[in-house]
């Protein structure tokens, strides 16, 4: 049997676990944090929450909340700064995947540093980071357990992929209640990425049966709950789902890495400001059809994942009703169906190829792909 490794930090799940992140970091001999979060979790009340914890655990603590829907590299620095000045010495992430991307990124720097880009690829890190805990407040990136950061190069416009277990959180808390905030586009847009990301991860060459049982778990509870949960911000249900979704997926991909839809979005998004999970559904089903001659059998899995009854279906068509699905999930939640849609033209697409084909995500696609191959895929996406 071949050995698979499997890296998770500690796990806080359930309603109301938000109530031990400031007992988390005294736990990890923390003596004053940055607490790294954005406007929008601001907003819903999210920050203040982490804030008043830290209080009553009597956790000296600074507050970071700079950051942008793509975050970019200016903005690892200037909270870095903020690390520093302020003598922190561990880190609280609260938000969704910019919001932690930036907080592990942070942690990087503040220990290692030179530049963010400096640890672009896979295992770059050299020294040991400072505790870190990470509050997902919405059912989407998957960043809490995960050993990515993704940071835009400002001067590149391109999305840097940061790959190495050093970045897997020390503790990662997950309360569902944070995503009754969320109102429908980005619940939508969130959920798509989480099955994106169950996907990719169970047609990864690096797929292990320890990553397979959470992207197949992941994959079900999406197929199941992600409409309800895009229909109702208080449906608790469904809230609970999506996030045990996010959780699972987030193992799986974390451990068996991605694939071109992945890489072909981290090259969009580098260049515009545009919903991450919205640009993983529009490419997922073109990037599906293409890798299905690679993974035929869990194409299959997949299908059946979905409640589609495959018995009587040949290997294509069930890989092609496990495609349809994802295409009619996703317009049944408002997903744009193409490219265009979202702004992107021909003219870009040669560029667009050229900078996903360098993405670490490329690796562990299931079916090789070329300059060539990519641009007919996009063609098609436009």
């Amino acid at each position: 049997m071949n050995i698979s490794k499997f890296v998770t930090p500690e796990i806080i799940f359930g309603k109301n676990s938000i109530k031990q992140a400031g007992e988390a970091c005294l736990r990890l001999g923390a003596k004053k944090v940055l607490i790294v979060s954005d406007q929008g979790v601001a907003v819903a009340g999210w920050l203040d929450k982490v804030v008043n914890l830290c209080k009553e655990s009597c956790l000296p603590f600074a507050t970071y909340t700079d950051i942008t829907i793509d975050p970019k590299d200016t903005e690892v620095i200037n909270g870095c700064r903020s690390y520093i000045e302020n003598e922190c010495d561990a880190i609280i992430g609260v938000g969704g995947g910019s919001a932690l991307d930036v907080a592990k990124a942070i942690a990087i720097v503040a220990t290692n540093g030179g530049e963010i880009r400096d640890y672009e690829g896979i295992d770059k890190i050299v020294h040991p980071l400072p505790p870190m805990i990470m509050i997902m407040t919405t059912a989407g990136s998957g960043s809490e357990v995960s050993q990515f950061s993704v940071i835009v190069d400002s001067t590149r416009k391109k999305k840097m992929t940061i790959i190495s277990k050093s970045l897997v959180p020390d503790i990662a808390i997950i309360d569902p209640l944070t995503l009754m905030t969320k109102d429908s586009s980005l619940t939508a847009a969130t959920g798509m990425d989480v099955l994106t990301h169950a996907i990719e991860a169970y047609v990864s060459i690096a797929a292990t049966p320890l990553t397979d049982v959470q992207a197949k778990n992941a994959l079900s509870l999406v197929a199941t709950y992600l409409r309800p949960s895009v229909a109702s911000k208080t449906n608790e249900e469904a809230k609970e789902a999506m996030a045990m979704a996010s959780l699972q997926a987030g193992l799986a991909f974390s451990n068996a890495i991605l694939g071109a839809a992945h890489a072909l979005s981290h090259a969009i998004g580098g260049r515009f400001p545009l919903p991450h999970g919205e640009i993983n559904a529009i490419l997922l089903p073109y990037v599906m059809d293409f890798n299905f001659i690679a993974a035929p059998k869990r194409f299959i899995d997949m299908a059946d994942c979905m409640g589609i009854d495959t018995r009587a279906f040949t290997q294509k068509e069930a890989g092609n009703a496990a495609i349809q699905y994802v295409r009619e999930l996703s317009a049944d939640i408002g997903i744009p169906k193409q490219l265009r849609e979202v702004g992107i033209s021909q003219d870009m697409i040669t560029s667009i190829c050229q900078t996903a084909l360098e993405d670490a995500c490329m690796i562990t696609n299931p079916r090789d792909m070329n300059l060539e191959q990519m641009k007919q895929l996009l063609h098609q996406v436009l």
